[in-house]
């Protein structure tokens, strides 16, 4: 019989993957859900949200495994990001103090956590990394840090990809600042590769897809130009302009009450020179662990 895993964040882009994967390998799922969801053999929905103490209880009792996927990605507030990403962190852990039995725990963070000082939303992760490390007591615990996350459900990375078919690539920052990609696909199997690890891996790991040095804008739009077979054009917008706009965009989410993506914390994300991975780690932790999908492959399929 298999054990019992513990979801948060399953209705997102990468939980909605993952639980895909783990029903199919005949995984027993518990999952969290604001709305109302019809039950199945193999998933059992909790509604409730990280403020429910409840709920929570509910999702963790009994469980073998718990994988936090969720977290607040978008906000106008340091205090939006910080109520889900590290209260709504610290609930579950509560929750699972109370649990008597042997569990393992899987936070899925940011690479953005690496430089808490860029934004919000950095910030909000790191903290609630540093409440994993000192809140859960004795059990094992796991953190993975992937970079940008693409794949089919991905709303987030889809624009700058659909650009590069029209011949164009937008930047913000310098053109050869460096970044990492990982396609969800390959971040579930290190997932799926933790879950069966015959011991617990402890500590923080980094995911990308393992190209050498990551990507540059410039060798990203060398890349669309193989795969489009047309000219691709990196087109640099002005600091003083993606700024000016996401000031103006801060401002009208307050006014009319929406959360943002583009704020001027994340535009320094988006101007930050190294969002590159050190995969190491994780492959002496996971040695059967390694990326396979390259974006030249995936990247028609991803629009």
């Amino acid at each position: 019989m298999p054990k019992l895993v513990a979801v948060t964040g399953a209705t997102g882009f990468i939980g909605h993957a993952l639980m895909s994967k783990l029903v199919k390998d005949g995984w027993k799922v518990r999952a969290l859900t604001r709305t109302v969801r019809s039950d199945s053999e193999s998933i059992r929905w909790i509604q409730g949200d990280l403020d429910n103490s409840i709920a929570l209880h509910h999702l963790v009792d009994g469980v073998a495994y718990v994988i936090h996927c969720a977290g607040a990605v978008r906000g106008n507030s340091y205090n939006e990001f910080a109520q889900t990403n590290i209260t709504g962190t610290q609930n579950l852990l509560s929750a699972l103090s109370e649990q008597t039995q042997s569990l393992r725990f899987l936070l899925i963070s940011s690479l953005a956590a690496r430089q808490p000082e860029l934004s919000w939303y950095a910030k909000s992760k790191y903290l609630a990394e540093q409440k994993v490390s000192e809140s859960i007591g004795d059990r094992p615990w796991t953190i993975f840090r992937p970079t940008a996350v693409y794949g089919p459900g991905d709303k987030e990375l889809k624009p700058l990809f659909q650009a590069t078919r029209r011949g164009i690539l937008p930047v913000v920052g310098k053109t050869d600042n460096r970044f990492g990609l990982i396609h969800v696909d390959d971040l579930i199997a290190a997932i799926q590769l933790w879950l069966v690890s015959d011991s617990p891996i402890n500590g923080t790991y980094e995911l990308d897809d393992g190209t050498p040095g990551g990507y540059s804008y410039q060798s990203l739009a060398a890349l669309a130009e193989r795969v489009w077979e047309r000219p691709v054009r990196c087109i640099t917008i002005p600091s003083s302009l993606i700024r000016g706009i996401s000031i103006l965009n801060l401002w009208l989410s307050r006014q009319f009450h929406y959360s943002p993506m583009l704020t001027p914390g994340k535009v320094n994300e988006l101007q930050h020179c190294d969002w590159v991975c050190n995969n190491t780690p994780l492959t002496h932790a996971l040695p059967a662990w390694q990326p396979s999908i390259r974006l030249q492959e995936s990247l028609p399929q991803v629009i």
